[in-house]
């Protein structure tokens, strides 16, 4: 928002800035919407202290923008009752340059995620999906119920599986408080043999999902693993499936789930068909029902930026 002379009012953006301003309709048809603009230039910077990181994203779209997201990741915190992440994200309008807004990093992160994943599922699931298998009872867990019922409403039949069964069992019951019917998976190979559409997001190191439980027609949506080291999926999962991404440049050759195979010549690179600007362009699609579609969520900048965006605009008069 400008005043007269030119200059932009800059906003601080907190969860109750927002209020019920957000649906996650808005937010993925903004980030549908973003990948119909020129293709973003993007930056990524992690600096490590293990087990520590700060991870700064930067991103720049013509015509929606720039700016730079920086996180601290101590997983450590969780021991310790405290959050294990950290940050804000600054955003510049476009034409001058001016900082618009600081936004909560956990505001921008919340939404952007389970929104880029349904976004996904929403351009490769089968349309008859009906059953959600959700591997990892954490906060973006929480949000994957929502969004995944919001904008799939298909899905109907919705379980959650975590390796400690208890962390499952809250999360059923605060959506039972809620209305929302949701089962704990006592099986995890069972339940994903059983899933139309299974969404993995864990903090795991090593493959914890196995093609062999999944069937044919799947759509499989990773998200938790965002560094190097960090896999959900096993090979032989990516040998059998059709590969997709959010974005061929924050993914490929920086996030184990990929960079791992990549390079020790499970995968090629051409194996990987397309990122969101060939699938919102409907250049690569599900080509049959049997298609088993994997779809790597790796969380860019341009993403939290177009995030940013559908933000200000939904609470700027």
């Amino acid at each position: 928002m400008q005043r007269a002379n030119g200059q932009t009012n800059m906003q601080m953006i907190t969860d109750e800035s927002v209020g019920n301003a957000l649906n996650w309709s808005k937010v993925v048809a903004a980030i549908e919407a973003g990948h119909q603009l020129p293709k973003a230039l993007i930056s990524d910077q992690f600096v490590n202290r293990t087990p520590d990181t700060l991870l700064s994203r930067a991103a720049w779209i013509d015509g929606l923008g720039f700016g730079v997201k920086s996180v601290s990741v101590f997983p450590e915190n969780a021991g310790k009752d405290m959050p294990t992440i950290h940050g804000a994200m600054l955003v510049f309008e476009d034409v001058h340059g001016q900082l618009e807004a600081i936004i909560d990093s956990g505001l921008i992160t919340n939404w952007k995620t389970a929104a880029d994943s349904v976004l996904g599922a929403k351009l490769l699931a089968r349309p008859d999906s009906e059953s959600l298998l959700i591997i990892g009872a954490g906060s973006v867990a929480a949000k994957l119920v929502d969004a995944y019922r919001e904008v799939l409403p298909n899905l109907t039949k919705i379980k959650i599986w975590n390796r400690t069964r208890q962390r499952a069992q809250d999360l059923a019951k605060a959506c039972s408080q809620r209305g929302i019917a949701v089962e704990v998976a006592e099986d995890l190979e069972v339940a994903c043999g059983r899933a139309d559409v299974i969404s993995c997001a864990t903090m795991s190191t090593q493959p914890m999902l196995m093609g062999k439980w999944v069937k044919p027609g799947t759509h499989v949506d990773l998200i938790g693993a965002f560094k190097a080291d960090m896999r959900e999926a096993d090979d032989a999962l990516l040998l059998k499936a059709r590969l997709f991404v959010d974005s061929f440049d924050t993914t490929l050759h920086h996030i184990g789930e990929l960079k791992i195979p990549l390079e020790a010549g499970v995968i090629s690179q051409e194996d990987v068909l397309a990122d969101l600007y060939q699938l919102v362009g409907a250049q690569a699609k599900r080509e049959t029902a049997n298609d088993i579609t994997v779809f790597k969520n790796g969380g860019g900048a341009h993403l939290d930026l177009m995030t940013a965006r559908c933000i200000i605009d939904c609470i700027t008069p």
